[in-house]
């Protein structure tokens, strides 16, 4: 499914890894079940700092077979909005879905979160921003049904989703030792094949042979764990090497 984690590692640190990942997966739907919705999703956002390079990627979440349509919906209708929000709020974000009996109810503490407008989304839903300066910031969100709402709920669970994001992103992270960053040549085609372009363009436009090319993509991919070239691009984009 789509925001499901980059493959996992064979042996014992692939089974720890999986552990880690089950038990996130756990705490989000005790999350979801306390809201009152239907379903999940973790956003992390990239390329901070980059002058129109910033979105939000959709990197774990529970829509099963529908994960790509519905995080496609998700990031359509508020990805914008969560952009700016995050830049100058903690508050949660709420909005109504379009479908007559998805409503995000906050009737009498609207002071504890932002309203989004109604945008092409069916689901209503809510929206935590979590920010952890240089380890990462995302939303923890849940979405559908008639979200369950009131200002203790909000402020307990906002401190789960802030620490369920913290531990995906310190599981991610420990999974690429020093030893295995990756290199500038690697970052450089891993960029360009992000940006469309096959490996006898990469070639050409970095005065290497097309072998040379593929090897430094192949290292990459292997250096991210990730099972293929496209795999490794959204993993180098969700850490930060590219954009």
């Amino acid at each position: 499914m789509a925001g499901t984690p980059p493959g996992m590692t064979s042996g014992s640190e692939g089974g720890k890894r999986a552990a880690r990942i089950s038990s996130l997966i756990t705490r989000l739907q005790q999350i979801q079940r306390a809201l009152g919705g239907r379903n999940f999703a973790v956003l992390r956002l990239s390329g901070s700092g980059l002058p129109g390079a910033r979105k939000l990627t959709c990197v774990l979440d529970n829509w099963g077979a529908h994960s790509e349509a519905m995080a496609h919906n998700l990031l359509s209708a508020y990805s914008d909005a969560m952009l700016q929000h995050i830049d100058g709020s903690i508050l949660p974000l709420v909005w109504n879905g379009t479908a007559a009996d998805q409503i995000a109810d906050v009737t009498g503490f609207e002071s504890f979160t932002r309203r989004l407008i109604a945008g092409g989304l069916s689901q209503a839903g809510i929206a935590f921003p979590v920010r952890l300066g240089a380890q990462g910031n995302g939303y923890v969100v849940v979405i559908g049904g008639e979200l369950d709402l009131n200002p203790e709920a909000i402020i307990d669970l906002h401190g789960q989703a802030c620490q369920v994001l913290t531990d995906l992103l310190a599981a991610d992270e420990r999974r690429m030792l020093p030893a295995e960053a990756l290199s500038e040549r690697e970052i450089d085609c891993l960029q360009m094949a992000g940006n469309g372009h096959i490996s006898e363009d990469i070639a050409e436009k970095m005065g290497l042979s097309v072998h040379t090319v593929n090897a430094y993509l192949g290292a990459a991919t292997t250096k991210l764990d990730s099972v293929n070239r496209i795999q490794a691009i959204a993993k180098a984009i969700r850490l930060g090497y590219i954009r």
